[in-house]
C-alpha cells in the first residue's frame, strides 16, 4: 500500500508507541527458529546475511531499546535476513518522461473481462464481509473489490519476497543515490520496527511473511505501520491477518474511512466531453484533487454533470475539477468529490484511484447481470 513519506512514518510513529508496552510481558525464551546460527559466510552462490553487518546488529540495539524488545531477539531476527539487491534498484525514482499519460489504456489494463470474472467470484465467495464493511465503515463493497484486485487480484500475487529481508535491506543499505535517501532510510527503519513489534506480539517467525519489494504485505498489500494502526481482525478469530479476505475486506475499509472517506459520496461525477473542451475548465482546474467548486459554480463555466450523479449529491458538495490525459485523443474530465482524494490516500495516483472506481463497478455490474 502506497502513501506519502511523511505521513505513513507519523502513522508509523504512533502505532509504535501503542506498542511499546508489549515488551514488558516478552518471553526470554529464544523461539527454535533463531536457535541456528546466521553467521555464514557470503560466497558467490550464497546469500549474505546482516547477522555479520556491524551497522545491521547496531540497528538491532537501537531498536529493541527504543521498542523495548528483547535485545538478542532483535539482534537474532535482523541477522537472519538476507541482502536482496535488485530492490536497491526498484526503490530508486523513474526517470521523468514529458510524454502524456493515457487513461483509457490504464484502465483497460485492468478494467477486463478476466479480472472482472475472478472479482465476481471473489464477491460472490465473500458477500457477507463486504456487507459488513460496508455498513460499518460506510465504504461501498464495490471499492473495497476494487482495491484489492488492483493490488493482488484478490490475494492471487501477493508478493514472494521474504518482508523481513526487504526492510533491512532498505533499513540498512538504501542507496545513497536516491534524491531523499536519508528520509526514505528513516522510514524504512520505522517499518522494520513496526514489522519486528508486529512478529514478535503475534509469536510469528519474522522470516515467514512474504510480500512486495518495499515490504508491503497481504491482499491489501499494508506496509506494517497501515497493519498496525489501520488493521482489523474482521473475521474475530483473535488476530488480524492480512492474508485472509475478511481481516483485508475489514482493514480496507478501515484505512480508508480513517483517511476521510465519506459515506453515501460516489467517487466522481462524468462531464460530458462535448461540453467541456480542455480550454473551458482549465482555469479551474488548478487546484489539483481538492474539491472546492460547488456543481452552480461548475454550470456556470459551462461544466454541466450528468444528472445520475448530481441527485446523490448535496448541492453545497464541494468538487475538484479533474483532468485525466489520453495521450493524443482528448482528456477525460471528471467532478471527483473528497472520496478520489482519499482513494489516493490509498495509492498517489488519480489515475489508480479511478481505476479502482471502474473495476468495481465493473464487477458489480457483472455480479448483478447474473
Amino acid at each position: 500500500m502506497k502513501a506519502l513519506p511523511a505521513v505513513v512514518v507519523a502513522a508509523a510513529a504512533f502505532a509504535l508507541a501503542g506498542l511499546a508496552a508489549l515488551g514488558t510481558a516478552m518471553v526470554k525464551r529464544m523461539p527454535d527458529w533463531l536457535a541456528a546460527p546466521t553467521t555464514q559466510r557470503a560466497t558467490p552462490s550464497a546469500p549474505r546475511y546482516f547477522s555479520r553487518d556491524p551497522r545491521a546488529m547496531e540497528l538491532a540495539d537501537r531498536i529493541a531499546e527504543r521498542a523495548v524488545l528483547d535485545a538478542q531477539w532483535t539482534r537474532q531476527a535482523i541477522g537472519a535476513a538476507r541482502a536482496v539487491e535488485p530492490i536497491k534498484q526498484l526503490v530508486l525514482p523513474v526517470a521523468r518522461t514529458h510524454a502524456k499519460k493515457n487513461w483509457q489504456a490504464y484502465r483497460a489494463r485492468f478494467v477486463e473481462p478476466i479480472r472482472i470474472r475472478a472479482g465476481v467470484r471473489f464477491w460472490q465467495e465473500h458477500a457477507a464481509a463486504l456487507q459488513h464493511a460496508e455498513a460499518e465503515y460506510g465504504v461501498p463493497a464495490h471499492i473495497i473489490v476494487g482495491i484489492l484486485g488492483m493490488e493482488t487480484i484478490w490475494g492471487q500475487q501477493t508478493g514472494r519476497i521474504r518482508v523481513l529481508d526487504a526492510l533491512v535491506t532498505l533499513a540498512v543499505e538504501f542507496p545513497e543515490a536516491h534524491p531523499r535517501a536519508a528520509e526514505r532510510r528513516a522510514y524504512f527503519i520505522a517499518e522494520l520496527e513496526q514489522f519486528l513489534l508486529l512478529m514478535h506480539a503475534q509469536g510469528t517467525d519474522p522470516r515467514e511473511p512474504r510480500g512486495s519489494y518495499a515490504g508491503d504485505m497481504g491482499l491489501p498489500q499494508f506496509m506494517p505501520s497501515s497493519w498496525a494502526r489501520y488493521g482489523v481482525d474482521f473475521d474475530h478469530d483473535g488476530r488480524i491477518d492480512l492474508w485472509t479476505p475478511q481481516d483485508a475486506i475489514g482493514s480496507v475499509a478501515s484505512y480508508l474511512r480513517a483517511h476521510g472517506w465519506a459515506a453515501g459520496q460516489p467517487v466522481y461525477c462524468a462531464i460530458d466531453p462535448a461540453t467541456a473542451p480542455p480550454a473551458s475548465p482549465a482555469s479551474l482546474a488548478t487546484n489539483g484533487l481538492t474539491p472546492m467548486h460547488s456543481m452552480a459554480a461548475l454550470e456556470e463555466n459551462g461544466i454541466p454533470l450528468q444528472s445520475d450523479c448530481t441527485r446523490s449529491l448535496a448541492s453545497d458538495t464541494p468538487l475538484a475539477l479533474v483532468e485525466l490525459e489520453n495521450r493524443e485523443s482528448p482528456s477525460t474530465w471528471i467532478a471527483a468529490t473528497g472520496n478520489l482524494r482519499a482513494l489516493t490516500r490509498y495509492n498517489p495516483s488519480r489515475y489508480y484511484a479511478m481505476a479502482v472506481t471502474e473495476l468495481g463497478k465493473a464487477v458489480q455490474a457483472e455480479k448483478d447481470s447474473h
